[in-house]
């Protein structure tokens, strides 16, 4: 895992903006703290900061490869699960391999088949390659957006990088927002629209996209998408299938020359991913390490509510006696967790989720002490409907985003002479803009269809914002996660499974409990889904309400300039709890999100147009 950036013009010498590109580099470093590097030419420019997981010593990029007057030169930042499948693949034509690395086999993978080469390729993983004989930039991203790649067009340069940092930090990029980036941030948020950057003109490539920049300009693709097919499998046939993807891509991930741990909530999700992985461990001789997260006296303060039914406690010490792990209990504190609001904004260069996202920055920080890389458990509700608004008909129903239906609310702290877009218009144009496409066979049912359009939706956006907030929360501490459930076969396969398949026994999930039912006690197994877990403790709503109350009295508060005053105030004595976004996002999140963009208004020197 790693950070890339770099510029290409053909109008002008890149050489000149040197300083920029050590500034890009820094910016990055959190993301590869362990080896830099840079490839400059007259045209180009790339940029590498590198987390070593594979390959220590032949691993170093930027690589390059020359093949007569032909060369060939890579920044990557990701993992391929199928290295050796590929590698082996490239032998029978003749190419050679200095050592182990899935680096040298992307580039390679590239100079034989060209542009078809990403469809080879299982991973998480964003890359760009420089053609030195065609003079053009290539740059793809896995199929599930696991890993970012950012991108902007200013002064006749395409500049790109890991994260929006990376691009502010070249001279050519100011930090601009518009009316449609204040949109994004009060009526997506912290969701973004795919594609959007929220910076005026910084652009991200979508998942499943690759894309070209020469001469003749910009030039982007999608080359996978899911697809509807005629699902031909029994229902026991199925449960074995999914048995089969799940454990295969689980151990798949465990590759790694630094040791390897897991994320484990006592959820289904978390508990199935360190279960196999335990297994597999075992047969090899290792002790698998795994972490859950608690913050003080949250057992004392845990009220049970529909979105999260009861505590993890009592489940993780069930998997931890199940497995015999070496298991590592981090515990927050409140105050630590409020202080970590900017970390969060500076990981992620946008406000996020509050303390979701300053929660698991401190978390991350804390197993990057034991080992480099983990594997957690999002993306399984996405792809096996395990969201209640999945199964709530009312919700279901609804014409726009499940996981946002606050629109009025949200517009409420909009002050009166802010010019937007009507609200409702904005975000319903994006949610039509995303199902339009959904592919669904002829003759399906109502519902059937309605759930093709969930899937697509959830794994579009939802599943976007809580990827972006692993990434970018862990890469802040060099430490990389992995998503199993990710995997764009499970994905490709389950879209075309039956709804009724996948609520098996009417339980949420149910055909993923029957496929992994091997694999864990009953307790955890049947377990009501219970989401990340947060804090329950006041304490915390009333530190970022003072943090908030602070910057009420700063007249010169740049948060100010587009929110209403009354509306904030109204906000810190409100005794309602009223959902911003999802399941983990009601009032104290809803606090600390306008103190994040405060921040990040100033700490970014945004300029508004």
């Amino acid at each position: 895992m790693c950070g890339i950036a770099g510029e290409i013009s053909f109008t002008h010498s890149v050489i000149d903006n040197k300083d920029s590109f050590l500034n890009m580099q820094k910016v990055l470093a959190p993301r590869g703290p362990d080896q830099n590097g840079m490839y400059i030419r007259d045209n180009v420019a790339l940029i590498h900061s590198r987390l070593a997981i594979i390959d220590i010593e032949n691993g170093i990029q930027p690589m390059t490869c020359k093949y007569g007057n032909k060369e060939y030169t890579i920044v990557y930042n990701g993992e391929l699960y199928n290295t050796e499948e590929i590698r082996n693949e490239l032998l029978l034509f003749g190419y050679n391999f200095s050592g182990h690395s899935d680096t040298e086999v992307i580039l390679k993978s590239f100079v034989h088949w060209k542009e078809d080469c990403i469809n080879k390729f299982n991973g998480i993983f964003a890359f760009a390659i420089w053609d030195n004989f065609e003079k053009r930039l290539f740059f793809a991203r896995d199929r599930m957006g696991v890993k970012p790649f950012f991108y902007t067009i200013v002064n006749n340069s395409f500049i790109f990088g890991s994260e929006i940092k990376a691009l502010l930090n070249h001279k050519y990029v100011e930090p601009v927002i518009n009316e449609n980036s204040i949109a994004e941030i009060m009526f997506i948020g912290p969701g973004r629209t795919p594609g959007c950057g929220v910076f005026k003109d910084i652009y991200e490539l979508k998942p499943a996209c690759w894309g070209s920049y020469s001469k003749n300009g910009i030039r982007v693709r999608k080359y996978w998408t899911l697809k509807d097919r005629e699902h031909k499998e029994t229902f026991n046939e199925t449960v074995e299938h999914v048995n089969y993807l799940v454990k295969d891509a689980i151990t798949r991930q465990l590759i790694s020359d630094v040791p390897v741990g897991t994320f484990l909530s006592g959820g289904l999700d978390s508990s199935i991913i360190s279960s196999v992985a335990n297994k597999s461990m075992l047969e090899k001789g290792l002790k698998l390490k795994t972490f859950s997260i608690t913050y003080e006296n949250n057992d004392k303060y845990f009220k049970s509510s529909k979105f999260q039914p009861n505590s993890d406690t009592e489940y993780i010490k069930k998997m931890v006696e199940y497995l015999s792990c070496e298991h590592h209990l981090i515990t927050l504190n409140n105050q630590s967790l409020a202080n970590a609001l900017t970390d969060a904004v500076d990981a992620r260069d946008l406000p996020g989720m509050a303390d979701v996202d300053s929660s698991l920055l401190l978390f991350c920080k804390e197993i990057k002490k034991h080992c480099s890389v983990a594997l957690s458990g999002e993306c399984a509700d996405e792809i096996f409907g395990g969201y209640p608004w999945f199964r709530d008909k009312k919700i279901r129903a609804i014409n726009g985003f499940p996981w946002s239906q606050s629109t009025k609310y949200r517009k409420s702290f909009v002050r009166d002479d802010i010019k937007l877009q009507n609200h409702e218009e904005y975000i319903l144009s994006r949610y039509k803009d995303s199902i339009i496409n959904t592919s669904k066979n002829d003759g399906i049912s109502p519902l059937e269809s309605r759930m093709k359009e969930m899937m697509k939706l959830n794994i579009d956006w939802f599943m976007q914002t809580l990827l972006d907030r692993k990434d970018r929360m862990s890469m802040y501490s060099g430490l990389e996660v992995r998503v199993p459930f990710c995997d764009y076969r499970i994905a490709e396969y389950l879209y075309s499974v039956p709804w009724e398949y996948k609520e098996y026994n009417s339980y949420e999930k149910g055909l993923l409990r029957e496929a992994m039912k091997d694999f864990l006690p009953d307790e955890v197994l049947w377990r009501k889904k219970s989401p990340y877990p947060k804090t329950h403790n006041p304490e915390y709503q009333k530190t970022v309400s003072n943090m908030l109350h602070e910057i009420l009295c700063c007249s010169s508060s740049p948060i100010l300039s587009f929110i209403k005053k009354s509306e904030l105030e109204k906000l810190i004595h409100t005794e309602e709890n009223e959902p911003w976004y999802g399941q983990l996002m009601t009032t104290p999140q809803t606090i600390a999100y306008f103190v994040q963009i405060n921040y990040w208004l100033k700490k970014y020197k945004i300029r508004i147009i």
